[in-house]
């Protein structure tokens, strides 16, 4: 009777051995590495949101001091100290914009009447245009601006085409802006309307009137047309008192004017605010080549505008 042995290999057994314990070490290894792959991705979102807490953080002191500088600009502007030159334009832009809101219900009420505007050319228009960009800037430096309202202006018209063509950020000015009339808007008891040809000079301003500026330009003028508007709207009307303070110069081509673009006589009516005296708000604004001077015996010189 014959017994069956397993065969035994001595070489077949020892590379089984070896392979055996070559993937245990490798096992091992893998074990110990994913761990630290582990600890390392861990690592970054810890870092990213290290970092992202020390943004919010540098951006909330930036705002802090931002804020610290415009209250103290604010309180400056109220004493009537100089600003300090340091302020960032972010923070100049933010103490603009709150000042000019403030205005639309504490400052003086100033309309533009911009209903007349189909008389004008095209060119005409454009210097419309041109000149209320530069009325709202002044309103914008001003220490104390006026609540700006715009009436008579359609978003079909072409004055609304070219103030937005000409003046960047037109849309988002801040003033009001209507396509209805001026009494459409204010009770007319409470509306003054400016224009050189009315026979009441302006004496004073207050608080609780409505100032309307008719929005016309120099060559557009058809004789009267804005007293005919105010005549239309039965309001009264009122002109700068120019003859009152104001005196005609000599000079070659024998040419006076009373005629002001709508940025000018706002200038006018800005500084006579801040200053209560005419002849020192027409010396500053009126332009020299209209053909008048300030009478002698007016008050402190201030510069003045050029013609």
């Amino acid at each position: 009777m014959c017994e069956t042995h397993e065969s035994f290999d001595p070489q077949l057994n020892g590379a089984v051995d070896f392979m055996e314990l070559l993937c245990i070490d490798v096992g091992n290894e893998a074990e110990e590495i994913k761990p630290e792959r582990e600890d390392a991705h861990i690592s970054k979102n810890v870092l990213r949101k290290q970092r992202h807490w020390e943004k919010q953080l540098a951006a909330k002191k930036s705002k802090r001091k931002e804020e610290k500088q415009r209250r103290k600009l604010n309180r400056q502007q109220e004493s009537g100290v100089s600003t300090d030159p340091q302020l960032t334009k972010r923070v100049l832009k933010a103490i603009t914009r709150e000042r000019l809101a403030e205005a639309r219900s504490t400052g003086l009420r100033v309309c533009i009447d911009l209903s007349m505007t189909d008389c004008m050319s095209d060119k005409e228009v454009s210097r419309l245009a041109c000149q209320l960009r530069r009325l709202y800037g002044s309103n914008k430096r001003a220490t104390r601006p006026c609540h700006l309202l715009l009436s008579g202006l359609r978003e079909d018209s072409r004055l609304h085409r070219e103030c937005i063509r000409m003046n960047d950020g037109f849309l988002n000015y801040t003033m009001d802006i209507a396509e209805e009339s001026c009494l459409d808007l204010f009770p007319p008891e409470t509306v003054v309307y400016l224009t050189p040809d009315a026979d009441e000079a302006l004496d004073s301003v207050e608080a609780d009137k409505v100032y309307i500026l008719g929005g016309l330009v120099d060559e557009s003028i058809q004789k009267k047309l804005s007293f005919r508007r105010a005549s239309e709207l039965q309001v009264r009307a009122a002109r700068l008192p120019i003859d009152e303070h104001m005196v005609k110069k000599d000079n070659q081509k024998n040419f006076h004017s009373k005629i002001l673009a709508i940025n000018q006589v706002f200038d006018i009516l800005l500084t006579f605010c801040d200053t209560g005296s005419w002849t020192a708000a027409l010396q500053k604004w009126f332009p020299l080549g209209k053909g008048y001077v300030v009478t002698p015996d007016a008050s402190p010189p201030l510069p003045a505008a050029d013609g």
